[in-house]
């Protein structure tokens, strides 16, 4: 029997709600687009925030993801530091988080309308194989950190399978040491009924983009949780020995959340 005592949808109907779900999608990314290009030059930053967190939340819906958040961003000046398992952990954290400013690698610059609309709200791109640029974009997140931004990186620098946090890559963590901002870890788990951590949600190894959006949008249940930690002094800390500080306590998490992922405890819809 199926957990939680429901049945599997019928294979004849698997396509058409996944055609159907990316018809959706596929309208509010180019509504999305419009709005970045007419909308965002005349709204202030509380309605550009307003705006990423709708464009997000409602993208993972469209896709069949609901979307679950446990405590808050801190607010002002923050570093966020995630584990990273799917290209859908940008639109998970920005319905949670809008103000965040992401760090993505240089490529997804040149991805067709995507890269368009990542730069259009302020992600900041690293050549993750130039040593050289990692110091460029630490003194520009610096630059946003002491302005009171907050901005989100992935430090394990690729994704996963989400039962485990992949080693860290300490280099981007000195813009917070530089700064002395506070970091905040933050858990992402994807899930399905059943399933602590769902399969359909994994973008690694050969996969491609098009293969994970199909096995994404034909997935029965998959929930995203946004889990926001407690958030790190960074004064004076040492570079590697703060990296190694949050993997840990982000895996120590991860494996207390899928243990309680069987209980029933369930975080806040977001709207």
């Amino acid at each position: 029997m199926p957990a939680q005592g429901r049945a599997p949808l019928p294979a004849l109907w698997r396509w058409p709600r996944a055609l159907w779900r990316l018809a959706r999608a596929a309208l509010h990314f180019f509504h999305g687009m419009a709005v970045l290009a007419w909308r965002f030059p005349s709204l202030d930053e509380a309605g550009r925030q307003q705006r990423i967190a709708w464009f997000g939340g409602k993208m993972l819906r469209l896709l069949g993801l609901q979307v679950e958040c446990h405590g808050r961003a801190r607010p002002g000046a923050t570093l966020l530091i995630a584990n990273h398992i799917s290209w859908l952990d940008i639109a998970a954290i920005h319905a949670a988080c809008p103000q965040a400013r992401f760090v993505s690698k240089a490529d997804i610059r040149h991805w067709p309308l995507v890269g368009w609309l990542a730069n259009g709200v302020g992600t900041l791109f690293i050549v993750r194989e130039r040593k050289r640029d990692a110091v460029r974009v630490v003194h520009e997140m610096g630059a946003a950190l002491q302005r009171g931004e907050t901005v989100a990186i992935f430090p394990e620098g690729t994704t996963g399978a989400g039962r485990q946090v992949l080693p860290f890559h300490a280099n981007l963590l000195q813009a917070a040491i530089s700064t002395e901002t506070p970091v905040q870890p933050v858990l992402l788990r994807y899930s399905q009924p059943g399933r602590p951590v769902s399969p359909a949600a994994e973008y690694i190894d050969e996969m491609t983009l098009l293969e994970s959006i199909w096995r994404v949008i034909s997935a029965d249940g998959l929930r995203v949780d946004v889990r926001f930690l407690s958030a790190q002094g960074s004064r004076h800390a040492d570079r590697r020995a703060l990296s190694q500080a949050l993997h840990d306590e982000l895996e120590h998490e991860l494996q207390r959340d899928m243990a309680r992922a069987s209980t029933g405890v369930v975080g806040q819809p977001l709207p």
